[in-house]
């Protein structure tokens, strides 16, 4: 009877969605792309509940195959079922980032529980488990490329530590929980964002005193389009949020400012305190159902780290390294501030920007507006483009007949140096209000080589939110803004020069604390003067970048790195505090405090919290993670030392980081990766050479990778 069911919803569902483009494959599009402007809201739930029907469907048949277990039958049945569902997830969940409305938001709650349901009844099919653990214990049976063999240990791994081995009432609970756990991230994320489109400060022209020409015209004009005319609208949003607080002379207004940014999601419709107090809860019950101590030991035993203690050990002996340092610059920044002023000044959260940006200025000459007029938007594009085509002979060809999901998107051919169509690639650089704030890389389509050889090529997306072009001046970036973009794009080659058999181990399919070697790779040709000379020029006279404002560039890079590094390691002290817990917590405030404690910068202020705006944690992918981005920062100082070594373009030393790092995906473990292009172990020393921290004849610290 459930086989005539199904089969006559499919039927059904077919026939009465045939103008639904999210139900079929893209064919008709240039390279299959998304067909954006088919696509309408009421379409999203009909092709997410037939995608899980079908996907129920196709793993009904894994389970009911009478012939034996094996890994074609099983583990690539199981890796190649739910395309349908992925195919409309995979647009869905993009644009709900960078360019939603309020009828997607309900949408995506509605769906986070029919997909919270699906995810856990793979999980615990008994029958389909059974089958995976056969194959997994028989394995020294069949024939296995490498890949083959790590597909099936993720895939193995996946259902141990998802619950598959469960049983009796805990299998119930665990089905719950994760209900609960995705609506409650998803309410975060949306929380997040509806409050952050809430905050419009209006001010006069006497409020503006040091802030930048490009600052005063963007919110005149945001002013006069919300109906202010002859006002200045600043928002919270990033670039905004940041220009403010580095250039106004208003230290009552840069202490407002702070206090709104800071002081989002902790009271009022959108709080996230009780969300973060019971995400946190129900990641532990998920842990000790699984066998865990703590979400974190449960977490991490698909990473590099492995566990909490690896992670605590790395992040101890940054702070041990950078906190003479910090110490360091905070004090020349309060008797800089206090000589500036004229009097005594502690220097608060609402300074630091503010106060730093002037001190970097009169020591090393370092203007980040001066420079600015060199970093037009589509000269940097072309830069950032550029660097892929020194390093792995890349091209990249606007294509205007591809759709694109709004008018401020531009999508790309990118193709090798002989020609060869490698994929496409959509840039999203402006700020909206149907935007999530950040900058982030996601991907419409994953590379995977079908059985028959064909290689179906990955379709990326790099989102960003620069600051916006005026009616008479173009997108200017900051080295900051330039910075990301080569970050973001770091991470789109990892999907564009992805060549793997299986989507799940192409491209940014890695352990999370590998996924950012790529990315922050990249920024290190920020400060390389053989970069920047090959785009950087004024967007008026095409005078290419003073060498004066290079040097000034590369000589205050090291600036304020003891902060900066402090600041990343108190969120991951932050994260892991969350993730650690052995029973729930009563007061979010406090718990953060204590968790800081050991690297704070400035005293805590009543009211001013970091979690209930961290998304990476608590409605992203980061839980117990976040502590990766300083690991891969050590990989990826490492990885840049042997480029220096042989040239930063040296053609054979990228094709070893292309070829061995950015093609491989998650084909085989990090560390087995990285020591075939590096030839050994990354230590943390050439990152604390870079930062100024200690000089090269320092002797080598512990290697970080582990066997």
């Amino acid at each position: 009877m459930r086989k005539t069911i199904l089969t006559l919803f499919t039927v059904m569902t077919i026939t009465a969605s045939a103008n639904n483009p999210l139900e079929h494959n893209f064919d008709s599009t240039v390279h299959n792309t998304v067909p954006f402007s088919r696509i309408d809201n009421s379409m999203w739930e009909p092709a997410i509940e037939r995608g899980i029907e079908l996907a129920r469907t196709e793993i009904d048949a894994i389970v009911r195959n009478n012939a034996a277990p094996s890994f074609e039958n099983t583990i690539k049945a199981l890796e190649a079922s739910g395309a349908d569902l992925n195919r409309v997830l995979n647009v869905f969940y993009p644009l709900l980032s960078a360019d939603s409305d309020d009828e997607m938001m309900d949408i995506s709650m509605r769906a986070s529980q029919k997909l919270s349901d699906y995810s856990t009844a793979i999980t615990l099919n008994e029958g389909l488990w059974k089958r995976v653990k056969a194959v997994y214990e028989n394995r020294d049976k069949f024939t296995l490329t490498p890949e083959d063999e790590m597909l099936l240990q993720r895939t193995y791994d996946s259902f141990a530590l998802s619950g598959a081995q469960l049983v009796g009432d805990d299998r119930e609970t665990f089905r719950k929980l994760n209900a609960e756990l995705s609506e409650l991230t998803t309410v975060f994320g949306q929380n997040v964002l509806r409050e952050l489109n809430t905050y419009e400060v209006i001010l006069d022209k006497n409020d503006l005193s040091g802030l930048p020409e490009s600052s005063k015209s963007a919110a005149a004009e945001a002013a006069k389009a919300n109906g202010h005319d002859g006002k200045y609208l600043f928002t919270l949003d990033q670039p905004v949020y940041m220009a403010f607080m580095k250039y106004s002379d208003r230290r009552d207004l840069r202490e407002k400012m702070y206090r709104l940014y800071s002081s989002r999601n902790t009271k009022g419709q959108y709080s996230n305190l009780d969300n973060i107090r019971r995400i946190s809860e129900i990641r532990l019950q998920i842990a000790r159902l699984l066998g865990a101590k703590t979400y974190a030991d449960h977490s991490l035993q698909r990473t590099m780290a492995e566990n909490p203690t690896s992670v605590y050990d790395l992040l101890g002996r940054l702070r041990k390294s950078y906190k003479p340092a910090l110490d360091k610059e905070m004090a020349e920044l309060t008797e800089f501030a206090s000589g500036l002023e004229g009097k005594p000044i502690d220097i608060m959260p609402w300074d630091y920007s503010y106060y730093s940006n002037k001190l970097k200025a009169e020591k090393y000459s370092f203007d980040e507006e001066a420079m600015r007029p060199y970093f037009e938007l589509n000269n940097v594009i072309g830069g950032v483009f550029g660097l892929a085509t020194r390093l792995y002979g890349l091209r990249f060809k606007e294509n205007s007949d591809i759709e694109v999901y709004h008018p401020d998107v531009k999508a790309f051919e990118v193709s090798d140096e002989n020609g060869r169509y490698l994929g496409v690639i959509y840039t999203d650089f402006f700020p909206r209000p149907s935007k999530r704030p950040g900058a982030w890389m996601t991907g419409f389509k994953d590379q995977s080589i079908t059985d028959e050889g064909v290689n179906s090529r990955p379709h990326v997306s790099i989102v960003m939110n620069f600051t916006k072009p005026t009616a008479d001046t173009p997108s200017l970036l900051t080295p900051y803004e330039v910075e990301t973009f080569l970050h973001e794009f770091g991470h789109a080659l990892h999907g564009l020069l992805a060549d793997t058999k299986y989507a799940s181990l192409s491209g940014t399919s890695v352990y999370r604390d590998f996924v950012e070697l790529p990315s922050q790779f990249n920024e290190n040709y920020l400060t390389e003067k053989e970069f920047l000379d090959g785009f950087a020029k004024h967007y008026k006279t095409g005078e290419p970048i003073p060498q004066k404002l290079i040097d000034r560039l590369i000589s205050a890079s090291q600036y304020g790195a003891a902060y900066a590094c402090m600041r990343q390691l108190a969120f991951g002290y932050l994260d892991m505090a969350w993730h650690t817990i052995t029973e729930p917590v009563s007061d979010p405030a406090a718990f953060e405090n204590a968790a800081i404690e050991s690297v704070k910068i400035f005293e805590p202020i009543e009211g001013m919290m970091i979690s209930p705006q961290f998304s990476h944690i608590f409605a992203g992918g980061y839980a117990a993670g976040y502590y990766s981005y300083k690991w891969a920062e050590v990989l990826d100082a490492d990885a840049f030392a042997e480029f220096k070594r042989h040239g930063i373009f040296d053609r054979e030393t990228a094709d070893s980081f292309r070829n061995n790092i950015l093609s491989r995906g998650g084909t085989e473990t990090p560390a087995e990766l990285y020591r075939r292009f590096r030839g050994q172990d990354p230590t943390i020393d050439a990152l604390l050479i870079r930062d100024g921290i200690i000089s090269e004849q320092t002797p080598s610290i512990a290697p970080v990778c582990k066997d």
